[in-house]
């Protein structure tokens, strides 16, 4: 049979009408044939996207951007939360909300380089605020516990526990005061009192609900555990299925036990959550805590691929929950693509926080963080003359440790002003890791395009492709990021014109999925080589 183009999109209209098994479960889904492109947010700061529709509901992500792993800890009438940070310092940013849907960033409580940071657990015993952290390096694991009397800090160092065996630690005190750490895979061992140090060996105390082996999941994989106390009942949330792979794989399951010490009894009803169809607004939906929010209400907070937007790594969900005759949670949101009633309306919410920067005050640790940094990379920056400074190291975006932020919109513009100095090459990307990233750079061999990771010498303006040309010292680099298509343009005169880089780039690829690390395709700045960079006026627009 000849397929030409017309019949071809008449088989597309068709799409929805087939079973699942026969819809791809990534590229098919992609933004291009998004089914969810008429979803409206309302806009925040510089255009960005945010939760709150201002009529009091909300429409997910209450995070849009990198957000995984969701740890939250409730004081009174305030919420606090903070992510998994993996390869980025400072780490550990901790939000600050009262109505669950707006959030504002306090700070960074890690700033010791520990490895690549895994879900943390927020907590607070008699007065004083834990957080437990998973961190990994080539030659090590283990779980570390940083500390402070105050939320705001300061923070302690951290302090290993050497747990080299699990992730995801989650505190819980018992009826008699004891002090845990539940773990991955369903164990836990005991804490000291003081919350520093283990006391005896890691036990194994549940098994966690299988799913069917005809399930289109990533691997098995238990992990997350979030406990919570409710009644005559303790409650234990897990994640299984994998973090990414299909858009079906990650899954909510729930145990309890009337004793901290079980036997734990699985929910009849497990998974309490879980993307049915690659069709769904939210892929791989997982990692959940359970709790009680204003006015006696129940919450899941979790995270979630958007179709589509991989690139976007994972962003935090919340969804309503009520509890059945049965005594078991039972989940109200559906896919997460329809508005939903807010837990409490407060007047004079903000949420989130520009992420233009103009460099005239320090914002490293809120908004900025060095990707894989070595123990002193703070050296590298210096502030002067509403100017960023960093000095160059390594060869290539690869090795040198660019600064990055979050971005959480669809389509988004970046601008910036670079100087370089000596040796030195400084540019602009949209970064994921050391093996993959897009942009462009320049230098004492002037241009240089940044594609799949990969680094091409491109000659100097106006030419682009000229061999040659000499030194490059001074452009604005401007990055428009549409729906994952990468454009570039460049300036050399002060903004007031602008030309067009002769490649564009489909980024849609640049994810976990295909790079591991479980990170985000992310703004950045990059200084290589020998010298100087000088930034000015970042701008950041969402489109």
């Amino acid at each position: 049979m000849e397929i030409d183009r017309r019949t071809s999109l008449g088989f597309l209209g068709c799409l929805p009408f087939l079973p699942d098994a026969a819809l791809a479960q990534g590229s098919a889904a992609t933004s291009s044939l998004d089914p969810h492109a008429a979803m409206r947010w309302a806009r925040g700061i510089e255009g960005q996207r945010k939760a709150d529709l201002g009529n009091g509901t909300f429409l997910n992500p209450v995070f849009a951007g990198d957000h995984p792993d969701p740890a939250l800890l409730r004081d009174g009438d305030d919420y606090y939360l903070t992510f998994s940070s993996f390869d980025s310092y400072p780490g550990i940013i901790i939000w600050h909300s009262r109505d669950l849907v707006n959030w504002q960033p306090v700070h960074a409580a890690l700033h010791q380089p520990i490895g690549s940071v895994w879900a943390p657990c927020l907590a607070m015993h008699h007065g004083r605020f834990y957080c437990y952290i998973p961190a990994r390096t080539p030659a090590k694991r283990s779980i570390y516990v940083i500390h402070a009397d105050q939320i705001t800090g300061p923070w302690s160092d951290p302090v290993d526990l050497d747990l080299p065996a699990h992730i995801d630690p989650e505190h819980v005190t018992d009826e008699n005061g004891r002090r845990w750490l539940f773990l991955s895979g369903g164990d836990r061992i005991r804490l000291s009192d003081d919350g520093f140090s283990t006391v005896g060996e890691v036990e194994h105390v549940y098994d966690p609900w299988r799913y069917p082996e005809d399930w289109v999941v990533e691997t098995f994989a238990p992990e997350g555990p979030k406990i919570v106390k409710r009644g005559d009942y303790w409650y234990m949330t897990t994640a299984v299925g994998g973090t990414a792979g299909p858009p079906t794989g990650h899954m909510v399951i729930m145990a309890r036990s009337r004793s901290i010490d079980g036997p734990w009894e699985n929910c009849p009803h497990n998974p309490l959550i879980r993307t049915q169809s690659p069709r769904e607004k939210w892929w791989s939906r997982g990692h959940a805590t359970l709790f009680e929010g204003p006015n006696g209400t129940w919450w899941m907070l979790y995270h979630g691929y958007e179709n589509g937007y991989w690139t976007l790594g994972r962003q935090a969900l919340l969804e309503p929950v009520k509890w059945a005759k049965d005594g078991w949670p039972q989940p109200l949101g559906g896919d997460l693509s329809k508005a939903l009633k807010k837990p409490a309306n407060i007047a004079a919410q903000r949420h989130g926080m520009a992420l233009s920067d103009d460099f005239s005050a320090d914002r490293l640790g809120t908004l900025w963080s060095f990707y894989d940094p070595s123990p002193d990379e703070l050296l590298r920056l210096t502030r002067r003359n509403r100017t960023l400074v960093m000095k160059g190291k390594g060869k290539t975006p690869a090795d040198c440790s660019p600064l990055t932020c979050i971005a959480g919109d669809q389509a988004y513009r970046i601008t910036v002003d670079i100087e370089t100095s000596d040796q030195a090459e400084g540019g602009m990307l949209l970064y994921y890791n050391r093996r993959l990233y897009a942009g462009l750079g320049f230098g004492p061999q002037g241009l240089v395009m940044h594609r799949y990771g990969l680094q091409r010498p491109r000659g100097a303006i106006p030419g682009q492709r000229d061999p040659g040309g000499g030194p490059l010292r001074k452009l604005a680099i401007r990055l428009t990021n549409q729906n994952n298509i990468l454009t570039i343009h460049t300036s050399a005169d002060d903004r007031q014109t602008w030309r067009k880089f002769d490649v564009q780039m489909e980024v849609s690829g640049y994810h976990h999925n295909v790079a591991y690390d479980f990170l985000s395709l992310r703004p950045a700045l990059y200084a290589a080589g020998e010298g100087d960079v000088r930034f000015r006026n970042f701008t950041y627009e969402a489109l």
